[in-house]
């Protein structure tokens, strides 16, 4: 009997012994895995303990040296780093959410009939609303405030376009806002007709009226700051850059991270307003836990879509008008200088030839040769053949939305003409400047879709699969640039690729799993692509 005993005692304690010997994790992800570090590698497992990377590898060495709380194997699905959104509206989108809803009117009619549902609910002071974008309509000009005034004489009437960059306003509004046919606002445009107002601002004319209007309160602010941060993680983000957050905003966001009440991670630019930049510029960059900022976003132009864009030469669709900067020569370059003084980084809203010019030799100016400052510029939408390779030459980071690129598609060449257009949304000429770019979205203005982004980056089609060819499809990027811009290279726009962006043993654990192999699926299969985990820092934030 002891002979028996002893070897099935032996193995026992053996496996005792080989169980003390593992190491134990928390959590344990078996799956086709992209790690995107330094050589793209692929693995088929992911260790994770207290809210790091602990250990890539297969799941035979994984298994045998590590233990974990929990264990999850996937069938038919692929992990990859969390996605990160390197241009967006967080905060602005998140506070923007009572308005009404005017994505994807088909005519001013539309509009109309959408703001009479809303305001049967509507318990504030005013009408905000925020979308319409005139050229989904039939009718391409921009509507007129006559319809509002009859509906609401006595109710401040506030609608944002798709861009951010034009309102139309009733006459309460603009009255309220001081503005008259008498009113010039250096920077903006405040449209007449015949003399009288049409109700159109546009880009620094706007201010005046949204100006109007006050913060919510913490409560509810709160509560929408949450909303947003679940929509972000349903779709596969765990980070976002936050352009242009004013000071009020900042110190709710700083008091909601202190308290671990959001978990996004948040790189934020300041707003340029004299406020917030007196206010956080002369103390530096800060960066508390899953907070951080250490950027200045400034707006050198508008947009294509309301013409605000600066063009070199007149836009195709409206002789006599180029567009114009927001803010002088002189005073960009204040603002840069400053920046560098204090060390912040300059991230510039640059979309026509003309403001993509400035800003590349201002920055330049400052910047004089290649250098690790990793100074963006925000859309670079149209750029000047002859104006490329100042990216290369003084290290500036291009921060672009593929998204845009089908989104103006329809209408982008009425406006730059058959010859300009060829410069316009060219991603890939950009990515060879430096050799990296950073990829967002620009939510609200686009939908909330890292997947959006990887497809029209990639595929540059719309959703029905339209133009058959692609459009300017020798500036796609290929799919594995397109991956490295929403994680590796996002990351290290805001200088965080060495916490995060890759999937790294010492990094924080943020991944997403698909459904979906973006590097192998089928052109097709890809916008069908679902979001199953989303995990920050080690815990699971959404699952399906």
């Amino acid at each position: 009997m002891k002979t028996l005993l002893t070897p099935i005692l032996f193995i026992v304690l053996l496996c005792q012994a080989d169980a003390q010997t593992k190491q134990t994790a928390n959590l344990i992800l078996y799956g086709k895995t992209y790690t995107v570090d330094g050589s793209f590698s692929k693995t088929s497992g992911v260790v994770i303990k207290d809210g790091k990377i602990l250990y890539t590898g297969d799941k035979q060495t994984i298994a045998a040296r590590y233990t974990a709380d929990s264990i999850v194997t996937l069938q038919n699905a692929t992990i990859y780093p969390g996605f990160i959104d390197a241009h967006c509206h967080f905060a602005a989108y998140a506070l923007d959410a009572y308005k009404c809803d005017l994505v994807e009117t088909s005519s001013f009619a539309d509009v109309v009939n959408r703001l009479v549902a809303y305001e049967q609910n509507n318990k504030l002071a005013w009408i905000y609303g925020r979308g319409w974008d005139q050229n989904d309509w039939s009718t391409k000009q921009y509507p007129t405030k006559d319809t509002l005034d009859i509906l609401f004489p006595n109710k401040p009437v506030i609608l944002k376009r798709i861009d951010g960059h034009a309102l139309l306003c009733n006459q309460k509004a603009l009255d309220l806002a001081g503005i008259t046919t008498k009113t010039n606002i250096p920077g903006g445009i405040i449209e007449k007709k015949d003399g009288a107002l049409t109700g159109i601002l546009i880009d620094n004319a706007t201010e005046p009226v949204e100006d109007l209007i006050p913060m919510l309160p913490k409560d509810i602010a709160t509560e929408y700051l949450l909303r947003a941060e679940k929509e972000c993680f349903a779709e596969g983000l765990t980070g976002v850059v936050d352009c242009g957050v004013k000071t009020t905003v900042i110190n709710l966001l700083q008091t909601l991270y202190e308290h671990n009440t959001l978990s996004i991670n948040n790189s934020l630019l300041l707003s340029q307003d004299d406020s917030t930049l007196a206010t956080f510029l002369p103390s530096g960059p800060f960066k508390k836990g899953q907070l951080q900022a250490n950027g200045i976003k400034l707006y050198s132009d508008g947009a294509l879509g309301s013409r605000g864009a600066c063009l070199l030469q007149d836009y195709s669709d409206m002789p006599g008008h180029k567009g114009m900067l927001l803010s002088s020569s002189q005073k960009l370059s204040e603002v840069a200088g400053n920046a560098l003084q204090h060390n912040w980084q300059l991230c510039t809203h640059a979309i026509g030839d003309s403001a993509n010019r400035i800003i590349l030799d201002i920055y330049g100016n400052y910047l004089k040769k290649r250098n690790d400052k990793r100074w963006r510029i925000e859309h670079a939408q149209v750029v000047d053949a002859n104006d490329f390779a100042k990216f290369g030459k003084y290290s500036i980071v291009p921060s672009v939305q593929p998204t845009h690129a089908i989104s103006d598609m329809p209408w982008a060449e009425t406006r730059l003409g058959a010859e300009r257009i060829h410069t316009a949304y060219a991603y890939n000429d950009l990515l060879q400047q430096n050799g990296w770019i950073a990829l967002g979205t620009d939510f609200p203005v686009e939908t909330i879709s890292p997947v959006a982004t990887f497809y029209t980056a990639v595929v540059r089609k719309d959703k029905t699969g339209f133009p058959l060819e692609g459009y300017q499809k020798e500036n796609a990027l290929s799919r594995k640039d397109a991956l490295k811009g929403m994680t590796i290279w996002a990351a290290k726009s805001v200088f965080l690729e060495k916490e995060k962006g890759s999937i790294e043993p010492g990094k924080d654990a943020d991944l997403v799993i698909l459904d979906t192999d973006l590097l192998t699926a089928d052109d097709r299969d890809i916008p069908k692509a679902k979001v199953i985990y989303t995990i920050v820092k080690g815990r699971i934030v959404y699952k399906k």
